[in-house]
Order: structure tokens, then sequence, then C-alpha cells
């Protein structure tokens, strides 16, 4: 049985353990309610470009012209290529573990579908990850979500639709966490190539309008502009996500801090109650003895 000043030290060790927690679970909170905000505010235009997209497509659709190349889907089986997003750091209870465990179903699924699957990462844990595992990562995107920028999404971006237009892969998927609630994200794995507009919730109205540069000229600029938002609006969805994650970690852990220092110093109060007493029956005999 640990001594008192081994179990006051370890109720010592626990409270600090308990600050550091609580610490994190409000720093985590803090940043949460920030990218929260940003998430919200990349969505609705993310969304009304997709709209403008779909409208742009149909009417060149209708006017007999080529689609852009990154709708084109080229249906071929040969390359697929799987990014995933995950964080640079731990301690955000099972967020990178989920993604991690859905990346190597889809990669174990996708074997059967394609010939060659290349890997890349977002984020450090994930390249370890990986790397543990003796796979292959074609590269590994390093500081990305420390600081989100839609700087860094186009560049990205334009890296993976040059070698989409180029057919060094036939697909790409994103896996990564969509940000629900503080307490709730969800792991997607999302075609980003070829670009699957939304359909049209009605059809295309026989009023057209006068483009300025025009349809064509303009889709072309638009795509690749909807590619970086939508890799960047990931960004900002695995970022909220990722503090969502750490604040409800950092709060189990706090409690959890808390339970065992009620357990330890319940068991400190009753060793120290013990020795009180052997010490009292030891007197009390000594006393006996003497007397005696």
């Amino acid at each position: 049985m640990p001594s008192l000043r081994d179990m006051s030290k370890r109720i010592k060790s626990v409270k600090s353990t308990q600050k550091i927690t609580r610490a994190m679970k409000m720093v985590a909170a803090a940043k949460l309610r920030k990218a929260q905000d940003e998430v919200r505010k990349a969505r609705p235009f993310a969304q009304k470009l997709e709209q403008t997209i779909a409208h742009l497509t149909k009417r060149l659709e209708l006017q007999g012209q080529a689609p852009h190349p990154l709708l084109v889907n080229k249906g071929l089986k040969r390359r697929v290529e799987v990014v995933v997003l995950t964080s640079d750091r731990g301690l955000c209870g099972g967020f990178n573990t989920n993604i991690l465990r859905k990346s190597e179903r889809f990669l174990f699924d996708a074997k059967s579908e394609y010939e060659e699957i290349r890997i890349s990462t977002l984020g450090k844990k994930g390249y370890e990850h990986f790397m543990r595992e003796g796979k292959s990562v074609r590269t590994n995107y390093q500081d990305v979500l420390t600081h989100a920028s839609y700087k860094k999404a186009s560049e990205i971006s334009a890296e993976i639709c040059k070698s989409y237009v180029q057919e060094n892969v036939d697909a790409v998927f994103l896996v990564y966490n969509e940000f629900k609630s503080a307490i709730s994200q969800t792991v997607v794995v999302k075609q980003m190539l070829p670009i699957k507009p939304a359909p049209l919730l009605d059809t295309v109205s026989p009023v057209d309008y006068i483009y300025e540069p025009e349809q064509r000229e303009l889709l072309n600029s638009l795509i690749p502009k909807y590619f970086a938002t939508l890799l960047y609006q990931s960004f900002l969805e695995s970022v909220a996500s990722e503090y969502g994650s750490r604040m409800t970690a950092m709060d189990n852990a706090t409690r959890n801090a808390k339970e065992m220092i009620s357990s330890l110093t319940l068991k400190y109060n009753r060793a120290r109650q013990a020795a009180i007493t052997s010490e009292l029956m030891e007197i009390i005999g000594g006393a006996e003895a003497i007397s005696a």
C-alpha cells in the first residue's frame, strides 16, 4: 500500500493535470466560437457559387458546347488520389482516429476498383499514421490548418486540378471531419474531382443574361475558384471540428480528474485515520503496560 506521502504527491499531480485540462478546454472553447463563425460565413458563398456554376454548365450544355475539363468524368479506373485531412496535434479525442479509420476503410474498398491508389495528407497526424503503416504518401502538405487560408487552399487546389487535367489521376477524394456542433462531427468521404455541381432545383429559365466576359470564359474562371473554395471550406470545417473535439475531450478529462481526486482524497483520509488509530492504540497499549 502506498504511503501517505506518496498519496499526497499523487493528489497534487492530478490537481495540476486538472488545471491544465481545464485551461485547454477554455482555450478550445474560445477558438471554437471563432471557427464556427468562419464556417457559417463560408457555406453560403460556396452554395451560391455552386448554383452559378450549375446554371452556366446547363446553359453551355443546351448550346451544345463541351463541358469544362474538371467536370468531365473520364470513366477510367486507373488512378485515384485520396487526400486525408487530419490535425497537427493530438489531445482531441477521437478526431484523428475516426478520420484514419474511415480512410483505411475507403482505401481497402478502393483496392478492387482502382489499379493504383495515391495518398496525400494534410496534417501531421495523418502523415505519421501512414508512415507507421508502411504506406507511401505522395505528398504531405504542412502547416495548412495552423493558419487556414484561402491562399493556401488555392495553391493546393491548383496542383490537384493540374494533375487531373493532365490525366495523372482519374478521380480525387477528400476525407475530412464535417462540423455539426461542438459535440458532433461527421467523417465525410467527398469526391472532389470530377466536380459534380448540385442539380438545379428548377428548369433553366428561358430568360438568359448578358455575360461579361462570355459564358465559357466565366465558367473557366469560376470552376477553379469553386474547387479552391470547397477545399478551403473543408479546412474551416476540420478546424472547427478539431476544436469541438478537443473541448469535449478536455472537459471529460477535467471531470475524470475531479473524480480521481475525490477517490484519492477518500483513500488518503482513510489511510491517515487508520495510521492515527494505530498510533493511539500503541500509546494506550504502552500506557497500560507501564501502569501494570
